[in-house]
């Protein structure tokens, strides 16, 4: 592998959302370079890059490198970074995915790709057909998006194994995060009880992608040992998961420190939450009546969202914010107890402790 291009601590974030993003826009240059000689169409291009660009922290690239140092890797070679590249393209394709199915205008306060599309072309089609324009050409986009994340894996400069190890990792990513949307849309307007379905859409729609599959992909580049894998597991899973519940209690009731405002999207969706789960299991029959025509009702008043909140805050609130403290002191537990390079450990904790802290955002 070639030497870091840049010499300072291996694990300084800036420097390494710095790496990533110049990887990135290499890419995309010589996407756009190429579109361009073919005389194909500019704005794809353009809508990957503008979306990838709008904001975020680049937390998976950020554990893709930790992973890495984690399982004894040295400096950052340019090949790791671009591996890391690839991962933020392919997650910024399935949000692409996501705002679709979710039906977003917005994301980071900016359009949404099938916004921006349906926008542009509103003055020379008619409104649906501008609309169902935007949805399709977005899905599409995302598509591409998928697959230039694995031709940039494949052109990183790794080894042949390394890159099929790597392939096995974003396979398998691929794969759960699949299968926590579709059991998010399944479950989604039919409120259950049912605690461990709503812990099995946490584990593969977030924890798996925003935290487990970055770190074992930059582990196996190290070709670390399975004791490193299976550490770096049991941190991933409670980081996600208390990640994700923040993001509940969040959408209900807003963050003061990340500025955090509530839309309450996540009940007026339907959507089988562990927030939700945990309120239906302790409310009166009568409480329980009005959560559930809150979802069914498409234009609640603000005073059935009042009352909504009101709700949750009285009978669920609680136990999740004692489930977050929990997976706070088990990330702390297993990196004491995980052999692990010292300054990976104190990285890992100081990562989690910002994301908790509301000082990430999580997109």
């Amino acid at each position: 592998m070639s030497a870091p291009a840049i010499a300072s601590s291996p694990l300084d974030r800036d420097i390494i959302r710095a790496r990533v993003e110049s990887a990135l826009h290499e890419f995309l240059d010589s996407k756009a370079e190429s579109a361009a000689a073919r005389r194909l169409p500019a704005d794809v291009v353009h809508s990957v890059r503008s979306f990838l660009f709008a904001g975020g922290r680049r937390l998976r690239s950020q554990f893709c490198a930790l992973g890495w140092y984690a399982g004894g890797g040295a400096g950052l070679p340019d090949e790791v970074v671009r591996a890391a590249a690839a991962i933020e393209l392919f997650h910024a394709a399935l949000l692409m995915h996501d705002d679709v199915v979710d039906d977003r205008d917005t994301r980071d306060d900016r359009p949404t790709v099938h916004r921006v599309v349906a926008d542009r072309n509103h003055g020379v089609r008619g409104g649906q057909a501008a609309e169902r324009l935007g949805a399709r050409a977005a899905i599409v986009i995302g598509d591409l998006g998928l697959v230039w994340a694995q031709e940039l894996l494949h052109t990183s400069g790794l080894s042949p194994d390394r890159i099929h190890a790597a392939t096995t990792v974003l396979d398998a990513m691929r794969t759960e995060v699949g299968y926590g949307r579709y059991l998010e849309l399944v479950t989604a307007g039919r409120p259950t009880c049912d605690l461990e379905q709503a812990w099995e859409i946490v584990r593969y729609s977030c924890a798996a992608s925003m935290v487990e599959g970055p770190l074992r992909l930059g582990a196996v580049l190290a070709d670390a040992g399975p004791d490193v894998l299976q550490s770096l597991s049991a941190y991933a899973h409670p980081l996600g998961e208390a990640a994700r519940l923040q993001d509940e209690l969040g959408d209900v009731f807003g963050d003061s420190r990340s500025g955090r405002t509530p839309t309450l999207r996540d009940l007026r969706d339907g959507r089988h939450t562990v927030l939700l789960v945990l309120a239906l299991r302790h409310t009166t029959p009568a409480q329980r009546d009005r959560l559930t025509d809150f979802i069914a009702n498409p234009r609640p008043t603000e005073g059935d969202a009042t009352l909504c909140r009101e709700i949750l805050d009285t009978t669920a609130r609680f136990e999740v914010e004692r489930m977050i403290r929990d997976r706070r002191l088990r990330i702390h537990q297993v990196l004491t107890e995980a052999r692990l390079p010292a300054q990976a450990t104190a990285e890992l904790d100081s990562i989690a402790e910002a994301i908790l802290s509301r000082d990430a955002p999580q997109r």
